[in-house]
């Protein structure tokens, strides 16, 4: 019977009950898809304004960034690791769970994001020497400056990022949509007031961060405590945390926090590869950046509603519902990927006059929004959402073995070899990069066939002993199962 259902895992298997609608996904994912064309609209926005500031604020800011990206991606592993564990909640029907592991979830984000804050506060001026430098004196001036409160911001950041994962759980992602609509509106004002109007320098872009951060924080943590969600954050399992359901959130986000950490660690190699090929090919590389983000766009907003529909089928104990979702999730990453990287190559030659850059530098830019653009048509969606999937359903630390070693060997390996000894250049970093997809895709795809992932949920034994004494009040002697109903 197992072998037969494993071998049927790529046709099309049906759900006990189903969990989402189609209705349901588009609910999901179109808001997903909406912040995040929102987060790299507002990037862009900034970057623009901060430029009016100075040369000086400009490169603050993008330093700073490169070391805050790094407390980022923990925040998103922490919430993710969340995620999952409310999900497969959600999906066992045990709702009482699910809310103790959102308070669980929220005062974790809180903890460790003060813990963060600290750590910074205490040791900024030696990071910043350590890291900058070599940078000039009025670039570090305004790096430390900004930094000051950027990590003020994190425990507020980090808060944000946990309760948002408990309205991805619920299918609420609309009201983290509205939510980071509002705080970026007051980031970008702030920004123009304190740019344009106060002409406050470096502060009237820091001080715009923290209130956004601080105002999104806030707000989203009272919307999580309305009684009528299916999920509610009660102060006491913020405040109290449990060491078992601790656990079961840490299972899931220690891997992916590691192997988070190590692809932002991968990124910074890739920079100072790239820096060795000359100015013309660090501008391409930086154009093609830039613009091939749409492409994906879809693709990172469903890493995140894969784990929402994931986690509630494994909760539900529905190997075969767990596929029915994650192919539905995976089709409309697919179809969107080739509309959006199509749409992008035909658009190239208008975007041109956007970027004041050489003909030589658009060149090059253009071979690699190519290159990246089919390779993310075929390999994408596989490599990322179906990570994600695994990740979901409890498969941390193969999802995490894999990452760092195909990372390794296949993206940093390929674009030193191809990229610098064969001479390559910036096209073997970009190569690299789709080896990298393609190793991740055949591992993953290998891996989501064989249903090695079935019987990993977090949840699996609490799940079972609570089945146990269902049976139980329905088979048991009214006196056994009131003793039963007790113990639960």
């Amino acid at each position: 019977m197992n072998k037969t259902r494993r071998h049927n895992t790529f046709r099309h298997p049906r759900p006990r009950r189903v969990l989402f609608t189609a209705r349901d996904l588009f609910a999901l994912m179109a808001p997903l898809a909406v912040e995040q064309a929102l987060v790299m609209l507002v990037s862009v926005v900034d970057v623009a304004m901060i430029s009016n500031v100075s040369e000086a604020a400009v490169s603050a800011v993008s330093l700073v960034d490169m070391l805050t990206y790094f407390f980022i991606v923990l925040f998103a592993a922490l919430s993710a690791g969340g995620a999952v564990v409310v999900s497969q909640y959600l999906g066992a029907r045990q709702s009482t769970e699910a809310s103790q592991a959102a308070g669980q979830l929220v005062g974790l984000s809180a903890l460790f994001g003060l813990a963060i804050m600290s750590v910074m506060l205490a040791a900024e001026s030696p990071v910043l020497d350590l890291l900058f430098g070599s940078a000039e004196a009025n670039v570090t001036e305004a790096a430390w400056l900004y930094l000051l409160f950027v990590v003020l911001s994190l425990p507020f950041l980090s808060v944000y990022d946990g309760v948002a994962a408990i309205f991805r759980s619920m299918n609420k992602t609309s009201v983290t949509m509205y939510v980071s609509l509002a705080a970026n509106a007051v980031n970008v004002i702030g920004n123009a007031v304190g740019v344009f109007v106060l002409q406050a320098g470096i502060l009237g872009v820091a001080v715009p961060t923290l209130l956004a951060r601080v105002f999104s924080a806030v707000v989203i943590l009272v919307l999580v405590r309305r009684p009528s969600l299916a999920v509610t954050v009660r102060l006491r399992d913020a405040l109290r945390l449990k060491a078992a359901m601790v656990r079961r959130i840490l299972t899931i986000a220690v891997p992916g926090a590691i192997e988070n950490g190590t692809f932002a660690f991968g990124k910074v190699v890739v920079v100072a590869i790239v820096a060795l090929f000359g100015t013309t090919q660090m501008a391409a590389n930086g154009v093609a950046d830039s613009i091939e983000k749409l492409a994906v766009l879809v693709v990172t907003a469903n890493n995140l509603a894969v784990i929402t529909v994931c986690g509630q089928y494994v909760g539900a104990d529905d190997h075969d519902g767990t596929r029915y979702g994650v192919r539905q999730v995976m089709t409309v990453s697919f179809v969107a990927t080739a509309v959006l990287g199509l749409g992008e190559i035909a658009l190239l030659p208008a975007l041109r006059p956007l970027f004041a850059v050489t003909d030589a530098t658009w060149s090059v830019a253009c071979v690699l929004i190519v290159a990246h653009n089919l390779m993310a048509i075929a390999l994408h969606p596989a490599s990322f959402n179906l990570a994600n999937a695994l990740r979901a359903a409890g498969d941390v630390t193969f999802t995490m073995v894999v990452g760092i070693a195909s990372l390794i060997v296949c993206r940093l390996g390929t674009a030193y070899l191809v990229g610098v000894v064969a001479g390559w250049g910036i096209y073997g970093v970009w190569l690299g990069m789709g080896a990298d997809w393609l190793a991740r895709t055949i591992a993953f795809g290998l891996r989501w066939r064989s249903g090695a992932w079935e019987g990993r949920a977090v949840i699996g034994d609490e799940r079972e002993s609570t089945a146990r004494c269902h049976r139980s009040n329905r088979e048991l002697p009214t006196e056994d199962a009131d003793s039963c109903a007790a113990q639960g």
